[in-house]
């Protein structure tokens, strides 16, 4: 797994750079969303099925339903569209003075305060449901629930983000999270809740990431697209999810798989007065 991860953790952050550059020089800045609803298509695909597979032939099912999964997107890597690169070798502009504005600092550290909430929420929530009596197909379901709420929000997304800043998108995704994360494991025995917590992944999720990649492509513009999007993924989903992975298996140890979920909530709360006090930047999306 950790070899995997090293050589498959460059691939999103490049993904996301040459499809910003794609839609940025094709003036369809709005459409990002419309692509990204793709990757929660292939997720609730492989949630359902991999849910009845498991429930009829066993662990081992993942395994090769993963190997399979790897083998079409090395297939597909090979006709991805490639962005016009324009070498200005005595222009080289340092990043640093972009990484040392406060707003970015509060943004990547807001980011990285709700990734590892979902951190905690990727790596056991499953096992926490199961534990509770909930078949495979059933969790399957309810992840599936999720990301069509997700898509659903992908889609209006452009809508949305004509209305308000992105900043605002991302205080209220915060905000919702702190309600979700409660939810689940304060009534995690109640099907209808764990339904509507599932429901607020598009904002937790959707609308918070289209928010961040498109804040931070602001902020690192240019040459710096590409190591901007890995930076960010490198310290929101990296550390983020480490936090939430490896500390909330250290807090379940210690005070259970419900109190920690309801303990996690304090963490995009935290995200969230980090941004309001933080992010002054009015900024909203190009949508022309």
């Amino acid at each position: 797994m950790m070899a995997m991860s090293i050589f498959t953790s460059s691939t999103l952050p490049l993904a996301e750079s040459l499809t910003l550059a794609h839609l940025k020089a094709n003036k369809a800045d709005s459409k990002y969303s419309h692509i990204r609803l793709w990757g929660s298509i292939g997720f609730i695909v492989a949630a359902i099925l991999l849910g009845i597979m498991i429930d009829s032939i066993g662990e081992k099912s993942l395994i090769y339903a993963l190997l399979l999964t790897q083998l079409v997107i090395f297939l597909l890597a090979f006709i991805l569209p490639t962005k016009k690169v324009i070498f200005l070798p005595k222009k080289k502009r340092s990043i640093w003075p972009i990484l040392k504005k406060r707003e970015v600092v509060v943004l990547l550290l807001s980011c990285a305060l709700m990734v590892s909430s979902h951190g905690l929420l990727y790596n056991f929530y499953s096992i926490f449901l199961e534990q509770q009596g909930y078949s495979g197909t059933t969790i399957g379901l309810l992840w599936a629930v999720g990301v069509i709420f997700e898509i659903i929000i992908f889609l209006l997304m452009p809508r949305i983000l004509n209305k308000f800043t992105l900043k605002a998108v991302l205080l209220i995704s915060l905000g919702f999270a702190v309600i979700r994360f409660f939810l689940i494991g304060a009534y995690v025995d109640s099907m209808i809740l764990l339904f509507i917590a599932q429901v607020m992944h598009a904002a937790t999720f959707g609308s918070f990431h289209v928010a961040s990649i498109q804040l931070i492509a602001h902020f690192f513009y240019n040459e710096h697209q590409a190591r901007g999007q890995s930076l960010y993924n490198s310290i929101t989903y990296g550390v983020g999810g480490a936090i939430g992975g490896l500390g909330g298996g250290y807090m379940i140890e210690y005070s259970g798989m419900a109190n920690t979920f309801m303990l996690s909530a304090i963490l995009p709360f935290l995200g969230f007065m980090v941004l309001i006090l933080g992010l002054k930047t009015k900024f909203k999306a190009d949508l022309k």
